[in-house]
Formats: structure tokens, C-alpha cells, sequence
């Protein structure tokens, strides 16, 4: 049978897809190419008429979820003022939703853990994804007019972010959980956005499953 043109491109999407999905719920060391390819409903044997191997797949599924993150930090960078920017980070990462949704939510909290564990080609290729990741995310936020402290605290954000969903699933209890992510939204509006105390919580239920 003959294929349009198209078709290997599409076969190609479709691995990607499911890699992005299955690394985010499995991690990256334990998910291996039999894993992602009867995920997306295709043979193990397939798969390198697509890809030379593992890391090409990690290098290109991290690109993928990265910049599928674009969008939504342009939305957060036509906020007015860096608070009320650094709220909506804020909100939408440590949403119940975000927490419940890990096929589809935040990709450094899903392979950060794995990827400072794995040498070589595949760390590579993830960091390299990863810093560019870290200058857009600064660039939409602009927490500072100097780039390189605006980068800082970008990364200290994320860093708190990442370590509270993190924490928010690892608690068994919902209700607990959901104290967790509120008492983490309150801390971090006070710290990043100068927020008070008593400043009152968001509804969380802002749609940006792939913001980060």
C-alpha cells in the first residue's frame, strides 16, 4: 500500500504525542520505546524508521512539551505588571487541576527527578531544552528590568513551584493536598507578588495545563 507524502510525518507526530504523554506519567528511565510505541498504538519494531534511537525521542518530546509551553507564557506576558504576572504563574501551576493531570501538565516536574540521574546524551539533550525553557519563562515574566536577576528569580519561582506540585502529589489525602497547594499559592503571592497576608485565594481554575 502506498502512503501520501504526509503520512511518515504523521506516524512521527503521533510517537511524539505519546512519548510526551508517557514520560510524564512514568518518568524517562522507566519508559522504554515498547512503552511509548504501544502507547501510541504502534509496533516496537516501527520505530526506527522514525527515530535513531532513545535519546533523538527524549531530545524531540522535550522540545515538543517546551514549546508547547509558549502560548500560555505569551498569555502571562500580556499580563500589565510583573505581579499580576507572577500570580498567574502562580495559579495555574499549583491548581488542583494542574495536580490531577499528569499526562498533560508541567514536564520538568514529571522528568526533572530522571534527568539528573541519566549521563550522556540523553541529559544533554533534555538541559539544552531545558535552559531555553528557563529564558522564555523569564522573558514572559520580567521580574526584573536586569536579565539576569530576572532569570534568577524566574528560576527560584519555578523551583518553588516544581517542589510543590511535587509535594501536592505525593500526599495521599485530597483534603491535605489542597491545603498544601493553597498554603503554597498564598506564600509564593506573598513572596513574588507582594502580596499580604490576607490577600484573598484564587479560584484556581485557570486552563494552563501547559504552561510551564
Amino acid at each position: 500500500m502506498r502512503y501520501p507524502p504526509s503520512h511518515k510525518q504523521t506516524i512521527r507526530r503521533r510517537i511524539l504525542g505519546a512519548a510526551g504523554r508517557v514520560f510524564r506519567e512514568r518518568g524517562v528511565a522507566e519508559t522504554g520505546v515498547d512503552d511509548v510505541m504501544r502507547a501510541a498504538g504502534l509496533t516496537h519494531g516501527g520505530f526506527y524508521a522514525y527515530f535513531d534511537g532513545k535519546a533523538q525521542l527524549v531530545a524531540e518530546a522535550s522540545a515538543e512539551a517546551f514549546a508547547a509551553a509558549i502560548p500560555n507564557l505569551d498569555r502571562i506576558a500580556r499580563a500589565p505588571t510583573a505581579a499580576a504576572r507572577t500570580r498567574l504563574m502562580i495559579d495555574s501551576y499549583l491548581a488542583a487541576r494542574h495536580r490531577d493531570n499528569r499526562g498533560a501538565g508541567c514536564f520538568v516536574v514529571a522528568v526533572g527527578a530522571d534527568m539528573a540521574r541519566l549521563k550522556g546524551e540523553l541529559r544533554t539533550e533534555y538541559a539544552r531544552e531545558f535552559s531555553a525553557h528557563l529564558d522564555r519563562l523569564a522573558a514572559a515574566l520580567r521580574l526584573s528590568p536586569d536579565p539576569g536577576e530576572s532569570r534568577e528569580k524566574s528560576t527560584q519561582l519555578l523551583s518553588a513551584l516544581v517542589g510543590g506540585l511535587l509535594l501536592a502529589r505525593a500526599i495521599e489525602d485530597p483534603v491535605r493536598s489542597d491545603a498544601l497547594l493553597q498554603a503554597m499559592r498564598r506564600r509564593l503571592r506573598r513572596e513574588f507578588a507582594g502580596e499580604n497576608e490576607r490577600a484573598p485565594q484564587p479560584s484556581a481554575t485557570h486552563d494552563f495545563m501547559r504552561a510551564f
